[in-house]
């Protein structure tokens, strides 16, 4: 372990604080659990990624091992990601959805600039359209819907991104 492996991750925020509802009571009862697990290991993953006192390698490592813990592999250090492959396999939604994501939160541990819009489509790729994706397989939908969700996913990042835009010139 490098010696920033015990810098802890601290929660950056919570359900309460994002652009968008996580968990409504709009949402079916027996569904809310899954996505406040989704929600957690994503929040966990991403918290990891964007992480200022973390070195790439160390941030990589992290997500290295949510990765591992959502495919199955035992870790302690990663009990929601094992928590939330059980219990996605047993209701027959896709792990990739979680693993997606962790695709885009390892490209923000080591990349800051997008070049042009296409590479910023191909980040949200990643980044974005995994959410609607499980959401709709979470609700037993088809995957006929992936394409407009994939939009509508995509649009929100690119206007999360552009509300953070004077933040980030400041920093």
């Amino acid at each position: 372990m490098s010696p920033q492996s015990d810098i802890p991750v601290a929660p950056s925020k919570g359900a309460d604080d994002e652009n968008f509802p996580v968990g409504s009571w709009l949402l079916p009862a027996r569904l809310r659990p899954y996505v406040a697990q989704f929600y957690a290991v994503v929040r966990a993953a991403d918290d990891i990624a964007d992480h200022p006192d973390l070195q790439a390698s160390e941030k990589l490592s992290r997500l290295e091992a949510f990765d591992r813990a959502l495919t199955g592999a035992p870790s302690g250090e990663c009990a929601a990601a094992t928590r939330l492959a059980g219990g996605l396999q047993d209701i027959g939604v896709p792990i990739d959805h979680a693993r997606n994501l962790l695709k885009a939160f390892k490209q923000d541990a080591v990349k800051n600039r997008y070049d042009d819009w296409d590479d910023l489509l191909g980040y949200c790729l990643y980044s974005a359209n995994p959410v609607g994706r499980f959401l709709l397989d979470l609700h037993g939908e088809s995957a006929t819907g992936h394409g407009a969700s994939d939009a509508l996913c995509t649009a929100l990042q690119v206007i999360n991104h552009l509300q953070d835009c004077g933040d980030d010139f400041r920093e």
